[in-house]
Order: structure tokens, then C-alpha cells, then sequence
């Protein structure tokens, strides 16, 4: 199953370090990944695979949000198809 991972907050360093650690620990696979800085503002969207993840969305949902909440930014996942019908015009 595919999910999509958002990251926005206030640019600092390692954001992406810390998010790509934390899927990897998890045996969450990265299959794209965009981002981008505008005037300060940090916003990052991955598409990852969590089919063979060491523990479920729901948990890893707490784990991203706490990392989160540690950094000081909004991380959020979703099923692919869910993220795919909120942003259907």
C-alpha cells in the first residue's frame, strides 16, 4: 500500500533528515519525494510504501506526528488514494 507523507513548517536543518530517518527505521520505502523553500516556509510531499513497514499506518501516523511536534512542524500520512480524493478538482 502507498501513502503520502506532508511536511510543512518553518525551514530549519535537517528536516529531511529526520523524516527519511525515522521511515527508514521503520522499513518505510521513499518512492518520490518533492520539496521546496519559499520564503522561509518548508514544505515537502513523499510518496512512500508502507506494505512491508515494521508497524502499522496507524502507528506510524503517532511516530510522524511526534517527530513532529518535536521539531516544531506539521507531519501528516495518508493512504495514497485518500490523500489522491481530497485533492481531485
Amino acid at each position: 500500500m502507498n501513502a503520502i507523507v506532508t511536511v510543512v513548517g518553518q525551514d530549519k536543518v535537517g528536516i529531511t533528515a529526520a523524516v527519511c530517518t525515522l521511515l527508514a527505521k521503520n522499513n518505510v520505502n521513499i518512492l518520490d519525494i518533492s520539496q521546496t523553500i519559499l520564503h522561509g516556509s518548508f514544505t515537502m510531499v513523499m510518496a512512500v510504501d508502507v506494505e512491508k513497514a515494521a508497524v502499522s499506518v496507524g502507528d506510524l501516523r503517532v511516530l510522524l506526528e511526534e517527530l513532529g511536534a518535536e521539531m516544531g512542524i506539521s507531519i501528516r500520512i495518508q493512504r495514497e488514494e485518500i490523500f489522491d480524493a481530497m485533492h481531485r478538482i
